[in-house]
């Protein structure tokens, strides 16, 4: 008897949760829709801090941006993050990055490094791609995104 009621009481639970999620999402999609219709700017902040993931996160970009147009990207870039910003720059097959980040760019993503990273590895702020803006700490304009702005968090 104790067995059923737990089994019992545990699907009951389960229920709940599943109804309270459901409920959730629900409210979220249409706080989203309320946000967007008042005018308040969706925005998300992308970290980068590897190269290697600068291919893929462009290639996150490019998805995120057509599934949603209005939305305000943001890329903060950091460490070896930095390095596909920088004039000149190749991936490992010898691809430019300039053209993609300018892609980017016409689109309305912003670009921004941090000066840290660049007076740490003897960066000449010269050599960023144009429209780069630099900005003293890249985990404070992170955190500084997030707080003030409402921005969602993303580390491909």
């Amino acid at each position: 008897m104790r067995h059923l009621n737990a089994i019992l009481a545990t699907g009951l639970l389960g229920l709940m949760l599943l109804a309270g999620g459901v409920i959730g999402l629900a409210s979220s999609k249409a706080l989203a829709q309320e946000s967007t219709k008042a005018g308040v700017q969706r925005s998300v902040v992308y970290h980068i801090d590897d190269v290697t993931r600068a291919i893929p996160m462009i290639r996150n970009i490019g998805n995120h941006r057509k599934a949603d147009k209005d939305i305000r990207i943001i890329v903060v870039a950091l460490g070896k993050g930095v390095d596909f910003l920088v004039d000149g720059a190749m991936d490992d097959r010898g691809n430019a990055y300039d053209a993609l980040v300018d892609t980017l760019m016409m689109q309305g993503v912003e670009f921004r490094v941090c000066n840290n990273t660049l007076e740490a590895r003897h960066i000449d702020v010269k050599s960023l791609l144009p429209e780069v803006k630099v900005v003293p700490s890249g985990v404070a304009e992170v955190a500084r995104l997030q707080i003030e702005e409402h921005a969602a968090y993303i580390k491909p």
